[in-house]
């Protein structure tokens, strides 16, 4: 482990490449003294890293046989999710909750987490993915179930895309779609293309297979009902990826 990523699995054979963009909380010390300024409860919420995605990122690699990649910084302190140039790639303020240390940040700063944390993240991630010439892109992210002020969001789980390849997607759509017990939501619950976000760098361009799960975060809170959803995702995974490529 670095500074900036995990890698798990690295001489796995598996086609897939598990990501998680925004696996932990963490504040580095030399950011605003490791603190942004916000409560702890804010800090342990859906807006510095998506909760429950790192466990079952560790799950879905091992079962799927395949390497993984995850973020060791908190979305809050810079974005691996967004473009560089993206005006969201450091958040002021994000479901409510103003964060002070990324109110006061400047250029310089920003540079400094840049080059301290995202880029090396990306480097990794893109030295994984070229790995071999078939890989396939599995980005995986989790869902409050609540916005502050909003309706509750029904999907447990959703697959996101972007139009330039919907392929895999759709096809794994169809098989989550014949799951009689699952709400599943088609890009919600958001739309799943953002100019210069971890798919579009290092799927989209390159031409690569890919997909994008949201689980909602009440369905993965612990070690148990990760490897379970794990253990039901990857078979459904693997099918949708063998229909997709069928002649």
């Amino acid at each position: 482990m670095t500074e900036a990523y995990e890698i798990l699995g690295e001489a796995r054979p598996g086609r897939w490449l598990v990501t998680c963009d925004h696996a932990t909380n963490r504040v580095p010390d030399w950011v605003a003294g490791g603190d942004l300024g916000i409560a702890a409860e804010d800090m342990a919420r859906h807006i510095a890293y998506d909760v429950g995605a790192a466990g079952l990122t560790r799950a879905l690699a091992e079962a799927l046989d395949a390497p993984a990649i995850l973020s060791d910084f908190s979305r809050l302190v810079i974005d691996p999710n967004r473009g560089e140039d993206d005006p969201t790639l450091v958040m002021r303020l994000y479901d409510g909750t103003i964060i002070p240390a990324n109110r006061a940040a400047g250029p310089a700063e920003v540079e400094a987490r840049l080059a301290a944390l995202y880029r090396p993240y990306h480097a990794a991630l893109a030295r994984l993915a070229a790995r071999r010439p078939d890989t396939v892109i599995l980005a995986i992210h989790s869902f409050t179930p609540c916005l502050k002020g909003r309706a509750p969001r029904p999907w447990q789980v959703g697959v996101l895309y972007s139009h330039h390849d919907p392929r895999l997607s759709q096809a794994l759509l169809a098989r989550l779609s014949a799951e009689a017990d699952l709400c599943v939501g088609d890009n919600e619950p958001y739309l799943g293309h953002l100019p210069g976000d971890s798919i579009d760098r290092h799927a989209l361009r390159p031409g690569r297979h890919n997909t994008l799960i949201e689980l909602r975060n009440d369905l993965i809170g612990t070690a148990a009902t990760q490897a379970a959803w794990a253990a039901r995702l990857a078979p459904i995974l693997t099918a949708a990826l063998a229909d997709l490529e069928a002649p």
